[in-house]
């Protein structure tokens, strides 16, 4: 496991009028590491992604990608931001929407790789050539994950990935997350699932009244609040 710095997130501070959404917010994530980000609804969790991707600016601290600032367009090049409510254009085709997308990273669409990667994940390779207009929403997911592994971005963040996703997907995408990692990439997701967290995450992160209260690994976590699972061991975590 590589102690190189993908991501570092330095002092964020995040308000909302009266409400403090951020507070003082540190976290490391290493290169070649699947990252697990946790908390409640409502915590700041997608606040923070946004913040980290540019699309958000923070009241005060610093993110660095890849050791280049945040701000900077050249730290977002090699990354890849799937938002829990993906919406592609309804009038492209599913192939279109791929080309369109794979284009941001000077990829062409290797068909060969798409089809595999569409049995993976259990995406009808049919569908590719009909609107999106006519997908249902696990569907649209799927194409958003479809068209981040065919990225080959070096560092891929998701929020709520599994979201629409039935147990079988959630299964296969845990083994895709996998392979990818394999690749040399890193990937940062948040996620409800704490037992799909449990199993693949190398370190997570705990978001937990505007603050992180733990960074590390599931098992030191779980020893820490003397818990066998990670839900048991969040819940009493966050209840002190």
């Amino acid at each position: 496991m590589s102690n190189y710095q993908m991501l570092k997130v330095s002092n964020i501070y995040k308000q909302f009028q009266d409400k403090i959404i951020l507070d003082d917010i540190n976290i490391s994530v290493k290169k070649n590491n699947i990252y697990g980000f946790i908390g409640l609804n409502g915590q700041g969790k997608t606040t923070l992604i946004k913040i980290i991707i540019n699309l958000l600016d923070a009241d005060n601290g610093d993110i660095l990608i890849n050791n280049i600032s945040s701000s900077l367009p050249k730290a977002r090049k090699k990354l890849f931001y799937l938002p829990e409510k993906f919406q592609p254009s309804l009038y492209l085709s599913g192939y279109e929407f791929l080309k369109f997308a794979l284009g941001f990273y000077d990829k062409k669409l290797n068909y060969d790789k798409c089809h595999k990667l569409c049995e993976n994940i259990e995406l009808d390779i049919k569908a590719l050539k009909k609107n999106i207009k006519k997908y249902s929403k696990g569907m649209i997911q799927k194409l958003g994950l479809l068209t981040l592994f065919l990225s080959e971005a070096d560092f891929v963040i998701l929020d709520e990935p599994m979201s629409g996703l039935d147990p079988k997907a959630r299964i296969n995408l845990k083994k895709e997350f996998l392979s990818y990692k394999n690749l040399g990439k890193t990937v940062f997701f948040s996620s409800h699932i704490l037992s799909d967290i449990d199993e693949i995450c190398d370190e997570i992160a705990i978001l937990n009244n505007s603050k992180i209260i733990y960074e590390g690994t599931p098992k030191s976590f779980k020893a820490a609040q003397k818990e066998d699972n990670l839900d048991n061991a969040f819940l009493k975590a966050i209840s002190k």
